[in-house]
Order: C-alpha cells, then sequence, then structure tokens
C-alpha cells in the first residue's frame, strides 16, 4: 500500500512523525511525503524533520506564504500533479490547515481515497478559516480517524457516520514519545527562572494577530499578566511581525524567545505554572501534562478540557483573563484528570485501519478476477 502524506504547518509535522515512523517499520506500507511548504521558516518546520527524525520530503513545494486563496490554489496545482505521478492508494491529510485541504481537494477529484486525521473537531465558527478546512476536508474523506467522542458526535450531527473511527489523539503519541519525564528546559535554566514559576505562551492565530485592535487589547492583557508571574514567549513571525509593525513595547517580566523545536516545547509545557495559548494543539498538550491553560480565543474545539476544569476560554478579555490567571494561580490545578484523548496508541490503530482496508479490496478483487 502506498500513501501520499500532505503536511505543511508545525502540527502536522508533530503528528506526522508518529505515523511516519510506524510506516517505516512496516513491510506492507510505503509512504511519499510531500511538504507544502505553508511553513517555511527553520525554526518553524526544518528543526522539526531533523529533531523528530521525519523522513525527508519526496515532494517540496515551496509555496510560502500568501492570502489563503492564492496559497491553498498553488497547492491545489501541485497536488493533482503530484498524485498523478505518485498513484498513491491513499492521501493522508492531517488537522485543518490549507494544506489539508488543498490534499482532500486533489485527492477528491482524482477519486483517491482521503484518510483525515484528527477529524470531526468543530469550534462552530465559520469565519475561522481552520473551520472551513476542517469541514470541507471531512465531508470528502473516505476515513475519519477522530481524536474524541465528540468529534464522533459532531460528524453524526452532520451525516457522516460510516468509516469513522475514535481512535484518540496522535499527539499524545507524540508526546508520550518524545518528552524528558525529568529533563530541566534549557529555556528556563538559561533566563533564571525557576520550573513552576512562569506562565507559557504562545500567539499566532490570524484571528488574533490580523486584528490590531483585538491584538493591542490581548498585549496590554498580557504585559498586565507578567506584573504577576513573569511570560516566556517563544514568537511566531508572524506575531513577531505585528509587534514591530504595530511598535508595541515589551515589559521587563515578558521573556521573548525565537521558536523552539518540539521536544523543548514539550519540556517548557510540562516544567509551566499555566499555560496561555490561541493554539488548538498546545491547549491539549497543556492538559496532557495536567497544567492549567487560559484559552485567548472566544471558542474552542477541545471542549473537553474546559467540561474538566483544566481549561478556561478567556479571549482577549482582560478581566476574563485576570480572573482566569487569579482561579489557576490561588487554587492550583484541578485534581480529577482523565485520559480523555485515547492511550497514546493512536497512530498504531490508524495505521493498522488502513492497512485492513487494503488488504481487504485485494481480497475482494481476487475473488471478482476469478
Amino acid at each position: 500500500m502506498k500513501i501520499a502524506t500532505f503536511l505543511g504547518a508545525r502540527p502536522q509535522f508533530i503528528k506526522a512523525a508518529v505515523l511516519s515512523r510506524l510506516i517505516q517499520q512496516s513491510n506492507d506500507v510505503e509512504e511519499c511525503l510531500v511538504h507544502t511548504g505553508q511553513h517555511y521558516d527553520y525554526g518553524m518546520s526544518d528543526i522539526f524533520f531533523e529533531e523528530l527524525n521525519i523522513p525527508h520530503p519526496d515532494h517540496q513545494l515551496s509555496v510560502g506564504s500568501g492570502s489563503h486563496g492564492v496559497q491553498t490554489g498553488k497547492m491545489l496545482i501541485e497536488a493533482e500533479r503530484i498524485i498523478e505521478e505518485e498513484k498513491p492508494d491513499i492521501v493522508l491529510v492531517y488537522g485543518d490547515t490549507n494544506s489539508t485541504l488543498a490534499g482532500a481537494l486533489a485527492a477528491s477529484k482524482m477519486n483517491v481515497p482521503i484518510a483525515h486525521v484528527e477529524s470531526g473537531l468543530r469550534s462552530h465558527d465559520k469565519t475561522m478559516p481552520e473551520e472551513v478546512n476542517r469541514i470541507m476536508t471531512d465531508h470528502v474523506s473516505r476515513f475519519l480517524f477522530c481524536p474524541t467522542q465528540t468529534a464522533v458526535d459532531n460528524l453524526k450531527k452532520e451525516g457522516i457516520t460510516d468509516h469513522v473511527y475514535q481512535v484518540g489523539d496522535i499527539m499524545f503519541d507524540a508526546l508520550k514519545y518524545y518528552t524528558s519525564a525529568d529533563k530541566i528546559p534549557e529555556t528556563i535554566e538559561s533566563l533564571d527562572i525557576l520550573p513552576k514559576k512562569y506562565a507559557l505562551c504562545t500567539l499566532h492565530r490570524a484571528g488574533n494577530t490580523d486584528d490590531i485592535s483585538r491584538f493591542r487589547q490581548l498585549w496590554a492583557a498580557l504585559k498586565e499578566v507578567s506584573e504577576r508571574i513573569p511570560i516566556i514567549l517563544p514568537l511566531h513571525p508572524r506575531t513577531r511581525n505585528v509587534i514591530s509593525k504595530v511598535g508595541l513595547s515589551f515589559s521587563d517580566n515578558m521573556h521573548i524567545i525565537e521558536p523552539v523545536g518540539y521536544r523543548e516545547m514539550l519540556q517548557l509545557e510540562r516544567f509551566a505554572r499555566i499555560i496561555l495559548t490561541d493554539s488548538g494543539g498546545v491547549q491539549r498538550e497543556a492538559y496532557m501534562h495536567s497544567v492549567p491553560c487560559l484559552t485567548l480565543r472566544d471558542q474552542t474545539e477541545w471542549i473537553e478540557t474546559v467540561e474538566s476544569g483544566w481549561n478556561q476560554v478567556v479571549g482577549v478579555d482582560p478581566e476574563k483573563i485576570e480572573n482566569g490567571l487569579d482561579h489557576f494561580l490561588t487554587n492550583g490545578a484541578p485534581v480529577e484528570w482523565k485520559p480523555l484523548y485515547g492511550d497514546g496508541d493512536a497512530g498504531e490503530q490508524i495505521l493498522e485501519i488502513l492497512t485492513k482496508e487494503k488488504l481487504s479490496n485485494q481480497t475482494m478483487i481476487s475473488a471478482d478476477a476469478v
């Protein structure tokens, strides 16, 4: 069986590392890796291939930045060419980026089955490009691999019930494999900050960075947070550009660093007192590490983390951010923690399902020939 994997953004590299490692160990599966180039800075792309030992891409599209239409269109043209050239049995896509949608659309128009990992997530906000991408991808996919029961229920509400599999979150596989339990992050040692005495913040969503008024409000709130607890902020290139363009200042207690590799990021998350983020991936990594989280968006796809008490959705409202910070700094983390995202074997389940499906189809073809 030949799988063509389309990916192009930091979270997808991490998820792909799990399945690519398993595929390399298999005698029955071959992978063709296609990197769209949606993320292209070293700190957002190459470093992940190096430290996670992901195979070098078979195709590098280098589409770079651009509007959603331009970026997706370039990817779609190239994806169609590659699928025609490689003739995969399955096209595999992850998550909700423009790379996800382009790979899925090209495959669907060429009648190649699509496997969507991280299917069924919904924010119920169609102004988010990610929401549009994930809905469209789900509705053309042949295999829908869901991280949670909530995701399965979302698909059912949209009339999708066939070939839906709740396998757990493949990010949990990666986190368990790559976390070094007792290793203090090099970053906090260099900043002379103690473990569990800092807040970790990530900020990159277009919904926050592209709305200057909203971003100013959020930045002012983060400066207030830093007056109470040091903030470490690995700065996404998009966010850095906005800060420079608008001319915003930093407080002395805001420690701005370059984007870090995955292993270092896991350690920063694990040893944080609290995490503030607009990233879906970091929200659930916070939960997996048993670290409280404030989500800097107006909604979340990971509703289980909120219902469990480990996450609060605060948007950019200074009062909500302050109240959320008060709650967790005063009360600490919730006592109860449940394995919401599976047992860390999502990758093995996905590969087994795809392999069995291929073998089943081959058996049917042989029988028809006889």
